[in-house]
């Protein structure tokens, strides 16, 4: 049974229609990045299949499990989400950690969920920033304790939005790397949005395209194309495999994109 299951999901905003009849699946240890421009939908999708939104039709199964019919404590304990974005609270980094532990605990924590905290703690390398409160850490160093406290939960499905936004090109592959070592130890279900193709590429087992709504594509590294990048995204690129990676490298002459940027300036 995949650990993601996705049927005929359609959302609306208002009358718009963002989402139509979406369908797809994920196994554990497999990393899905959702590809895209912008406003198409990816974060939408991301949303619903966490359960932050409720889709208009259709239906998101984790484990065999409908999200909809869980209550919070139940569904936290099979999907982790970590936004784009997060409140900064004056808490020490071990105890924003060990909030991840929740959906499991009774009346108090116990010596396995400490433990369970401190283990995450250390694997991402914040052992000694541990007593350290999240608002007088870095912004990378407050990330790594968002995805701690996800890893804490003891999930199924890891969710993840833009992950690697507003980072430089080294600290992209170190959180990246974080995120796919954590993931894979675990045999983690991971599912994130990206915008760079070739980041994703590097990391991701899946590739999930996304044009007006619907799925373009979805599967392997196959599916990145030179057709598929025209028609999601409408630009011209070679597709390169090099040393078993695949690497998108858009033409330099843009037709398309160089008449309309033409038309704005006036023909200038």
């Amino acid at each position: 049974m995949p650990v993601l299951e996705v049927e005929g999901l359609h959302f609306s905003y208002g009358e718009r229609e963002v989402l139509k009849g979406m369908t797809m699946s994920a196994d554990s240890n497999q990393i899905v990045s959702i590809l895209g421009p912008n406003g198409v939908g990816k974060t939408t999708l991301l949303r619903c299949i966490c359960n932050t939104l409720v889709p208009s039709s259709g239906s998101v199964n984790v484990c065999g499990e409908r999200l909809n019919d869980l209550d919070p404590r139940d569904m936290a304990k099979l999907v982790a989400y970590v936004p784009q974005k997060a409140d900064v609270t004056h808490a020490t980094v071990f105890d924003s950690v060990l909030i991840g532990r929740r959906p499991h605990i009774g009346l108090t924590y116990s010596d396995k969920d400490l433990e369970i905290a401190w283990d995450v703690i250390r694997s991402l390398g914040l052992g000694d920033r541990s007593l350290d409160f999240v608002d007088e850490i870095s912004g990378g160093e407050f990330q790594k304790v968002q995805i701690a406290r996800a890893l804490a939960q003891d999930p199924k499905l890891l969710v993840l939005d833009e992950p690697s936004n507003n980072l430089d090109i080294a600290n992209q592959h170190i959180s990246m790397k974080m995120i796919e070592g954590a993931a894979r130890r675990r045999g983690l279900c991971t599912v994130m949005t990206m915008h760079d193709i070739n980041l994703a590429a590097y990391y991701s087992d899946k590739f999930l395209f996304v044009k007006d709504g619907r799925i373009a594509a979805y599967g392997g590294h196959e599916v990145i194309t030179p057709e598929i990048i025209k028609d999601v995204y409408g630009i011209d690129a070679d597709v390169i495999h090099h040393k078993g990676m695949t690497v998108v490298v858009p033409s330099k002459e843009q037709p398309d994109v160089d008449s309309a940027l033409l038309s704005t300036m006036g023909g200038l």
